[in-house]
């Protein structure tokens, strides 16, 4: 940067050279749905577990407290979504719920980095794995609650629903510790990105790289509807 004389000037503030990647009412949304995620499988596992079972015991109250957090886990997203204060999270779950040609040629190449390198994909600020999980995760956990509500509330409802009730709820759990925990590792292995749900904010440089559709967005330039 130079000043009008031509000599280098100071350079932009870290701010400047920031963006705005998640405001504070959707982290504060990701870490309460974290927390009940963390209390769910943790009591989940203390109730299914024989040897957790026997370890934590007290089962009345884990089950208590593992339908509670049940209960609770849509409370922070719904009151995310009430008011004024939950703009920034409408227009992610309208991004999360766009899908491009890009998304879906993005897909074809995640086992092949360098392909998808070479073929220039314009990545939005969600790729398609993020989207598919998001997608994931509002289907299975209404499915979840769904099928947790039958198991503790079974009196109304004949066997064969509250068995087909539990065999549903376990296996998705089960499903649902495999998604988080590649979660949890890919979040730990970008750690900018991990650092957004932290400071809301990441470099421009890392938008270049891995959302340069959402950095042309911000900056105003054309961006390209490739259709769903």
């Amino acid at each position: 940067m130079t000043d009008h004389g031509g000599a280098p000037g100071p350079p932009p503030p870290a701010a400047a050279r920031s963006l705005l990647r998640f405001d504070g009412v959707e982290r504060a949304v990701h870490w309460a749905n974290a927390a009940l995620f963390a209390v769910l499988v943790l009591t989940g596992a203390a109730l299914y577990v024989a040897p957790l079972t026997a370890l934590v015991g007290r089962r009345v109250l884990v089950e208590r407290v593992h339908v509670v957090a049940g209960l609770v886990l849509p409370v922070p997203v719904v009151l995310a979504l009430a008011g004024s204060w939950g703009r920034g999270l409408r227009r992610d779950l309208a991004r999360l719920n766009h899908w491009s040609a890009d998304d879906r040629r993005w897909l074809r190449t995640v086992g092949a980095p360098a392909v998808r390198r070479q073929v220039a994909l314009r990545v939005g600020k969600f790729n398609a794995g993020q989207k598919l999980n998001a997608a994931f995760t509002a289907g299975g956990g209404l499915v979840m609650l769904g099928t947790g509500c039958l198991l503790r509330w079974y009196r109304p409802f004949p066997l064969a629903w509250r068995s087909g009730a539990t065999l549903v709820h376990n296996w998705l759990a089960a499903a649902f510790v495999v998604v988080i925990t590649g979660h949890v590792l890919l979040a730990l292995s970008d750690t900018v990105a991990l650092r957004s749900m932290l400071s809301g904010r990441v470099g421009r440089d890392w938008a270049g790289r891995h959302a340069p559709e959402w950095l042309a967005e911000l900056d105003g330039e054309p961006i390209r509807r490739t259709g769903r």
